[in-house]
């Protein structure tokens, strides 16, 4: 998935995944039994980000599914900044 846009914005440059706590996971992988879209990987100790940017924009639904909330993302405000302050730039990319 990565590389693609997400309203016309590279989704490398929208900063939307999870974060793992790593002193609360206790590597059950659940998560990665969710995520359909290959985000997490097994760690040694704990359950990794592997790739961040195959995340969906604005979906938190795998934090839902850790029993130790271990899971956390940005708050969808700062998700709606990053998105309103982007468009710009790329709609005039666009012409």
């Amino acid at each position: 998935m990565a590389g693609r846009d997400y309203m016309g914005i590279p989704r490398e440059e929208i900063s939307w995944f999870p974060t793992i706590d790593t002193d609360l996971c206790i590597n059950d992988s659940l998560c990665m039994d969710f995520c359909s879209n290959d985000v997490f990987a097994q760690g040694e100790l704990s359950t990794v980000v592997a790739n961040p940017y195959n995340c969906v924009v604005g979906c938190s639904a795998c934090a839902k599914e850790c029993p130790v909330d271990a899971i956390s993302f940005p708050k969808k405000e700062e998700l709606v900044k990053i998105l309103n302050e982007l468009r710009p730039k790329y709609a005039a990319a666009r012409g």
